[in-house]
């Protein structure tokens, strides 16, 4: 039998945990419920990995977090010591999740339960339903081959788009690896990071994987997702047009100047912009993009710093929505001068084999029984299975259908 594809429950996205501790905190209550999907073609149907992933999800739920693993985070400061005591009792329960096939072939999977017992879920699902993918696809040997010849390409572009210092840009080219969700496999991205650590420096900061970021002895990267700012749409104490006036406000009260990236596309840039005032923008050290036109985007995030009096050459601008390294080179020579950046490239640097990859996500569909959405800037990423909540969010922010 093959060798479980979750080792440690220290392997998941940094943003997994500053979120969940966050929750913990301040809605341990909240009742929620994720779904998986697949967004494009697999080469098989996926519920054809359900005998696997089953006996994955039984491995999963028998994990516990090692000493060493809780040490680790009690060592990040942020990281508070009541939540690293509940971590030193937690672990996943079976009841919460479950698998089945779908007469399309599709492959359906449910967390549900407290949303402090069933968020971690996702990071590990979509890892799980990756590795056994392309674990049945075979042909391992050449993808590996193509995967090293590939990433000699990336260091090779990396060098030479800093080969000529004569005029350097004002602040600095600086990525991370944000890959572990739709990775080829687990050993892969290990090999992956630890060159780049090795020979992409001084260029590369970090990864979003926590397990990785101990054992090379790399910056984990990550503060916030979309479930966090979803989660205070359905919260009874706050207005479904306040909601994410509340949520950054939480986040800064639990954080308190640490991991001050904010995310912008639950209902749209602006949507966010109109809510994200003089005191959000002073408080947050910058902005992440994951949908739509970057360069729209990040201009439209330089005006508003301009209109707020704010010097953008102190906030930073982050981009994650499906980049490669030339779409990163090619962002930095836009912005570089202007303001400071980071770029979080995911399957790019993960799973660049060769081979078709997954698009698959699992989102959070419902909190305390009540639909929550998406309202991406990229019409494809928009999130809901309830369209009169949809359009009853869109109405709320003054959102126009795309």
């Amino acid at each position: 039998m093959s060798r479980p594809v979750i080792g440690s429950l220290l392997e998941t996205d940094l943003y997994k945990f500053t979120m969940w501790q966050a929750m913990l905190h301040r809605h341990p209550q909240t009742q929620a419920e994720y779904a998986f999907w697949c967004r494009n073609q697999p080469a098989f149907p996926l519920a054809e990995l359900l005998p696997e992933l089953e006996r994955e999800l039984d491995h999963l739920c028998s994990l516990r977090f090692a000493k060493d693993e809780l040490d680790y985070l009690a060592s990040l400061r942020f990281i508070k010591s009541d939540f690293v005591d509940f971590l030193r009792i937690f672990q996943f329960q079976r009841d919460f999740i479950r698998a089945r096939s779908l007469p399309d072939g599709q492959l359906e999977i449910i967390a549900r339960g407290p949303q402090v017992h069933v968020m971690g879920f996702e990071i590990f699902v979509l890892a799980i339903v990756n590795e056994l993918y392309f674990r049945r696809l075979g042909g391992a040997d050449a993808a590996l081959a193509e995967g090293r010849r590939r990433l000699d390409e990336k260091l090779g572009q990396l060098r030479d788009a800093f080969a000529d210092q004569a005029a350097p840009r004002r602040h600095p080219f600086e990525f991370f690896d944000f890959g572990l969700r739709r990775r080829y496999s687990g050993a892969w991205q290990r090999e992956v990071i630890a060159r780049l650590a090795r020979e992409a420096q001084p260029f590369f900061k970090g990864t979003s994987n926590v397990l990785l970021a101990r054992d090379l002895g790399l910056v984990p990267i990550g503060t916030m997702a979309h479930e966090y700012l979803q989660t205070f749409q359905a919260l009874d104490s706050v207005r479904l047009r306040d909601h994410q006036k509340a949520a950054l406000e939480s986040w800064v009260q639990e954080y308190r100047g640490d991991l001050g990236v904010a995310l912008t596309d639950v209902v749209g840039m602006d949507a966010f912009l109109a809510d994200f005032d003089l005191y959000f923008a002073k408080l947050f050290d910058g902005l992440r993009h994951d949908s739509g036109d970057p360069v729209w985007w990040g201009e439209k995030a330089l005006a508003h710093y301009a209109k707020l009096r704010i010097d953008p050459h102190t906030k930073r601008l982050v981009f994650s929505d499906s980049l490669t390294v030339p779409k990163a080179l090619e962002l930095y020579r836009h912005f570089a001068d202007r303001t400071q950046l980071g770029f979080g490239i995911g399957t790019h640097i993960s799973n660049d084999m060769g081979l078709r990859t997954l698009h698959i996500v699992m989102k959070l569909t419902h909190a305390n029984g009540q639909p929550v959405a998406k309202l991406s800037d990229s019409p494809g990423k928009t999130m809901c299975d309830d369209a009169t909540f949809l359009a009853y969010l869109r109405q709320v922010f003054g959102v126009k259908v795309a």
